[in-house]
């Protein structure tokens, strides 16, 4: 744990750091490490498609082995993925994963950048991405990165070259970045970007290659390598005590929502680039070539590099703070630089550099986690400086609050000032929100109109602390985000961002409601107060030939955080119809629909979300036979409560405590998505399972990838192969090719109007092979590809019915699509 701490501080003390975390609080090797990379004035911008995609290896190595400013432009935030964490999925998995690469890269010491391109799930080919996205508009984003952070050189996860081999947006990826790499440079691309950036032409376009992509390691051993560089980035850091693999592989294992953890590796290990385009270095171990990485880049570097190469050269670890007076010199010469790009950069790395050296830290914490417009803020102060260097607080100036306090303080060596201030919330002032969500976008692009805002990896907190510190002389001044600190028994010392949340929040749990049994249902509103004394009414917006009783209902919540919840009662239309509900809270003549979400997982910072509060209601005609049913779960999905909705009484069955007494109770048995991947004792159980069909009982099973399952052998009672076989367009037409089963006729007749309305994708992982004793009910492709007939398979096996699919109910659930319900439910019955 101390190592891993270690290198993270080392990584990235000077960067941009996840927020609401604790202060960094580096040590004099990491200081020294720090003041080696203010030295190094060369750029890497890695491109690929989605969260997990970087290759965490070659980011580490170049920015601390190479020291070069690094960063990872992910055309998308993963919000297509699935969660194996939680129940959160598109937009709020989106959030995670955001934080997730965040997290990555405090770990490897890269920077982090995207498009507002929407990951909406598996393609396989980059034409249908790119009409997907909008790939003028993810175009243009790629071209503001590149001029944003102006990098010396470009690396590419993917290879542009192969449209169709791979997910369309990886290939998607790799051929905007080729597009961008010249684009950047002309001024008549994208003009209206110049008001904000200037054009840049990168020096070198590189494809990071590796045997995979030829196919074998023979085949790559046999390849012509003329144009590759390769590296070792198996190197060894002295003052982690770790290696540069065992760094990539702490990075990559925050990926947790998709199952990335990964194991530390030690040794040599070879990473290769291809070049694309610009002149190929002669030392194939210098991806910087020719180009001038020292203060000498810039014009008036020179004087600063003097300084800052004799205080890396002099620097004593036993007294860091001695090297602050030139480091304070340093300072005011970078802020007299003309180049603003390097003057924004280095001045932020110099500063924390010298708050570091100099001991000094600073803090701002409020009293509460939260508030609301117009609420009054206290604000707890702490500054102190640990070393001898003179140091005094000129002022303190919160402008978000109108705190402006100038009252200089000295801040004698290790004795702490401590004191509070107060301000307020203006009444317009936006709400603590993912910037990219503020606006509802299309299924391929994410809406946001501000330049400035396109690329950032969250939204910056607006309320900030500025001390203005003299330091020997030169007053300079220190950014804190203002945060919230709490004491947890367990955790300790735990911190939480500082957040602006709506005065109410109103929420209905269920997303998707289906009326399967009867014409009325119930709806439980939550409301939770955002400020003490809230008295208002609450109305429901219903779709029309809905019912809602009563049309309002009054509210009184006395204390901030106090929650209520009320009941309305909504009265389905007598056919199939389905529309969305809304609650409408009305509080002093305004009215609030929002609600507020949290996100709390301990490998990332507290997230608050503020979405529109809406609910799909779906009238279901609907039958169905049998009623316990029993779940195991798998890799995280919602079909228990899904089946619920409809009527079912479902039980989660444990792995370890299946056996064939346990069994007996069900009339079906359902098995979660990837439990076969990731359900370890599955292995041990498959029999019972498999005794359980051959007894009269019918087993479900939804679709598992074919890597690393944990039963191979037996997965069904008949012999069947999965494959990668997908049908990714969700509109494609659907074959039956056993239109007399029973699944597609009892107890609801299934015809092509069950198959609209699907979202993301027909499904995946289809089987392509089978013995002759199941039946293959359906059939899908995708344009220009063959009829995949592996998305349905059924088998009876003795008395039961075995059944295996490939289909996405997981996502058509959610998503309140009426025939997936009417499919699964007669799934569920057959045989009774």
């Amino acid at each position: 744990m101390q190592k891993l701490l270690l290198v993270i501080s080392l990584s990235l003390f000077i960067s941009s750091a996840t927020q609401a975390q604790k202060p960094s609080k580096p040590n004099a090797s990491e200081i020294h490490e720090a003041i080696k990379k203010l030295n190094f004035l060369g750029s890497v911008l890695y491109v690929a498609a989605h969260p997990d995609d970087e290759n965490t290896r070659l980011i580490s190595y170049i920015s601390n082995h190479i020291k070069a400013r690094t960063a990872y432009l992910s055309m998308t935030r993963g919000d297509g993925g699935q969660n194996l964490i939680g129940p959160e999925i598109r937009e709020l998995l989106g959030v995670i994963r955001t934080q997730e690469l965040l997290a990555a890269r405090k770990t490897d010491g890269g920077e982090q950048m995207f498009t507002r391109a929407n990951d909406f799930g598996y393609s396989k080919h980059p034409d249908e991405t790119l009409a997907i996205w909008d790939k003028e508009e993810v175009l243009s984003d790629v071209v503001w990165a590149i001029r944003k952070f102006r990098p010396d050189v470009i690396i590419n996860r993917f290879d542009h070259r192969t449209p169709g081999s791979t997910h369309g947006h990886h290939t998607s990826s790799a051929m905007l970045s080729t597009e961008a790499f010249e684009l950047a440079a002309n001024n008549k691309t994208y003009p209206d970007q110049l008001q904000n950036t200037k054009t840049w032409q990168p020096k070198r376009l590189f494809f990071n290659t590796s045997w995979w992509f030829y196919g074998s390691r023979e085949n790559f051993e046999k390849a012509d390598k003329t144009k590759l560089l390769e590296f070792d980035t198996g190197v060894y850091y002295p003052a982690t005590g770790l290696s540069n693999t065992e760094i990539a592989s702490l990075s990559r294992s925050n990926h947790k929502s998709q199952g990335f953890g990964s194991t530390g590796t030690r040794g040599k290990q070879s990473e290769y680039i291809e070049l694309i385009k610009g002149d190929l270095p002669e030392d194939k171990t210098n991806i910087f070539e020719g180009i001038d990485t020292s203060w000498n880049r810039i014009k008036g570097g020179k004087a600063i590099g003097d300084i800052l190469y004799q205080v890396e050269k002099d620097y004593d670890f036993r007294n860091p703070s001695a090297s602050v007076p030139n480091l304070v010199k340093a300072y005011q010469l970078i802020q007299q630089l003309e180049d603003s790009h390097w003057r924004n950069i280095k001045s932020k790395e110099i500063k924390e550099i010298i708050a570091a050296a100099s001991g000094l830290y600073l803090e701002a914490v409020s009293t509460q986690s939260d508030v609301t417009l117009g609420d009054e803020v206290t604000l707890k102060i702490e500054a102190i400086n640990r070393s001898d260097i003179k140091t005094s607080l000129k002022s303190l100036k919160i402008e978000a609050l109108g705190i402006n306090n100038d009252s200089d303080k000295v801040l004698d060596n290790n004795n702490k000032q401590a004191f509070e201030v107060k301000g307020t919330i203006p009444n317009v002032f936006d709400y603590t929100n993912p910037y990219w969500l503020n606006k509802k976008g299309t299924l391929g692009m994410y809406q946001v109109n501000d330049l400035k805002l396109i690329g950032t990896p969250e939204t910056e907190h607006r309320v900030k602390a500025v001390f203005n510190i003299d330091i020997a002389g030169i007053t300079i001044p220190f950014s804190k985000e203002v945060v919230y600190k709490t004491t947890d028994p367990v955790k300790g010392e735990v911190y939480k961002p500082f957040e602006v949340i709506p005065v109410v929040s109103a929420g209905i749990k269920d997303k998707v409601i289906i009326y399967a049994n009867g014409p009325s249902k119930q709806i439980p509103v939550t409301i939770k107060a955002g400020k003490a004394g809230i008295n208002g009414t609450v109305s429901l917006s219903y779709p029309k030939d809905w019912k809602v009783s009563p049309a309002s209902i009054d509210i009184n919540l006395t204390q901030k955080g106090e929650e209520k919840t009320i009941v309305f009662t909504l009265t389905s239309p007598e056919k199939q119809s389905e529309g969305y509900i809304s609650p409408i809270v009305k509080v002093n003549g305004n009215n609030y629909s929002k609600e507020v979400i949290t996100i709390d997982y301990d490998h990332i910072p507290y997230q608050t979300v503020v979405l529109p509060s809406e609910t799909k209601v779906v009238k279901l005609d609907i039958k169905k036979k049998g009623q316990n049913i029993g779940y195991i779960e798998g890799a995280g999905d919602v079909v228990p409560e899904s089946l619920q909705q409809i009527g079912y009484k479902v039980t989660i069955i444990k792995p370890e405590s299946i056996s064939e007494e346990a069994l007996k109770p069900f009339d079906a048995i359902v098995v979660g998505i990837r439990a076969y991947n990731t359900v370890e004792q599955l292995k041990f159980k498959q029999q019972y399972l498999l005794d359980y069909v051959k007894n009269g009982g019918n087993l479900v099973i939804q679709y598992n990838t074919n890597r690393r399952l944990k039963v191979e052998e037996n997965l069904g009672p008949y012999p069947f192969k999965l494959s990668r076989d997908r049908v990714t367009d969700e509109s494609a037409e659907i074959t039956f090719l056993a239109p007399d089963h029973q699944v597609l006729n009892s107890p609801n007749k299934i015809t092509s109007e069950d198959f609209k309305g699907w979202v993301q994708e027909r499904g995946l992982y289809f089987p392509n092979e089978w013995s002759k004793e199941y039946t293959a009910i359906l059939a899908a492709n995708d344009k220009g590809e063959s009829l995949k007939k592996g998305p349905l398979l059924i088998a009876q096996y003795g008395k039961g019915y075995y059944v295996y699919t490939g289909l996405s109910f997981f996502r058509e659930f959610p998503a309140g699509v009426p025939g997936a319900y009417r499919l699964f439910a007669n799934m569920l019955s057959l045989g009774k």
